[in-house]
C-alpha cells in the first residue's frame, strides 16, 4: 500500500498486511505466557518447545514475537532454520552459517563437535543457551530432527547445549508420535497450541490492528462484528478479507469502510456459492 493510499485513511502501515512490525503483532495472554516461560526455563536450562496448531491460528507470529523478545534479552543468541525441508547434509551447512562455524558436510562428526563447542563456550560466558526458531517444522526429515536431539545434549543426556523452538501444524504433532520420533516428542518441555479464536478474540485482534496502524475508526462497527462472524475463527482469514475490503475502499476513496462494502465484494461469492450448493 503505497504512502498516499496510507495517508487517505492516517494510516502509520496496512494493518492487514503480513509485514506488520512486530510491535503491532496482536499479543494472547497464552502467548505472553509462553514468551515468558522460554525466557525463564528455556533459555536457561535448555531443550524443546513446541508450537502447534493449524494453518493461520498464529503460529508463525508467536514465533516473530518469540525472537523480537529473545534479542532483546541480554546475552541471548538467537538463530532461525529457514529451509526445514534440508537434507542432513544441508542442515548441518545450514547450521553453520546461522551460528557462525566453518562445517564440511563430508566430515560430519567434525561438524557435530564443532557446533557442541560453540554452545559449550557460549553457555560457560553467559550462562545462557543459544536459541534455534524452527519454523514449518513438519517439513522437517525424522533423521534431521533425531540428529537435532542428539547433537543439542550431552552428558549421557543430562546436559542440554541448546534451546530449541519447533512450530508445525497437526503433521508434526502426527510425526512426533513416530516410533523413531518418540524420544524427542517425549522432550517437549514447554507447548504452546494455537487454536482457533472465538468471536471475542477476532475483534480483540482487529481493533488491536486498527489502533497501533494509527485509525481506530477505519471500520464501522457493524463491519467489525461482520468480520468476525464470517472469519471461522481464522486470525489469516480475518485479515484477508480487511486486505480486500480496505484495497477495494482505497480505490473507491471512500471515506470509512462499512456493511455496504462488504457486500458488494463479498456479497456476489456468497451468493453465488448459496446457488452451488
Amino acid at each position: 500500500m503505497n504512502k498516499k493510499l496510507l495517508a487517505l485513511y492516517g494510516l502509520k502501515w496496512n494493518p492487514f498486511s503480513p509485514e506488520l512490525p512486530t510491535e503491532a503483532l496482536y499479543r494472547t495472554a497464552s502467548v505472553d505466557h509462553f514468551l515468558w516461560r522460554v525466557q525463564q526455563s528455556l533459555v536457561r536450562e535448555g531443550g524443546f518447545a513446541l508450537i502447534s496448531g493449524d494453518p493461520g491460528t498464529g503460529k508463525s507470529v508467536s514465533l516473530r514475537l518469540l525472537s523480537e523478545h529473545l534479542s532483546n534479552q541480554r546475552d541471548v543468541t538467537v538463530g532461525a532454520i529457514v529451509h526445514p525441508s534440508s537434507t542432513l547434509a544441508d542442515f548441518y551447512r545450514e547450521m553453520g552459517d546461522v551460528f557462525g562455524v566453518d562445517l564440511k558436510p563430508s566430515n560430519r562428526w567434525r561438524g557435530f563437535k564443532s557446533l557442541r563447542e560453540r554452545w559449550q563456550s557460549h553457555l560457560d560466558s553467559t550462562m545462557t543457551r543459544p536459541v534455534l526458531l524452527i519454523d514449518e517444522a513438519q517439513e522437517m526429515p525424522p533423521t534431521v530432527l533425531n540428529e537435532l536431539r542428539l547433537l543439542s545434549s550431552t552428558q549421557f543426556d543430562s546436559r542440554n547445549l541448546l534451546s530449541v523452538v519447533l512450530a508445525g501444524d497437526a503433521r508434526l504433532n502426527n510425526k512426533l508420535r513416530r516410533d523413531e520420533l518418540l524420544p524427542l516428542g517425549s522432550r517437549m518441555r514447554i507447548r504452546l497450541v494455537s487454536d482457533y479464536a472465538d468471536r471475542e478474540e477476532l475483534m480483540a485482534c482487529l481493533k488491536h490492528l486498527l489502533v497501533t496502524a494509527g485509525n481506530p475508526m477505519l471500520m464501522s462497527d457493524e463491519l467489525m462484528q461482520t468480520l468476525c462472524d464470517h472469519a471461522c475463527g481464522n486470525y489469516r482469514v480475518l485479515t484477508t478479507m480487511a486486505a480486500e475490503l480496505l484495497a477495494t475502499a482505497a480505490k473507491q476513496e471512500l471515506t470509512q469502510l462499512d456493511e455496504k462494502l462488504y457486500l458488494s465484494v463479498f456479497g456476489a461469492t456468497s451468493s453465488k456459492a448459496r446457488k452451488r450448493a
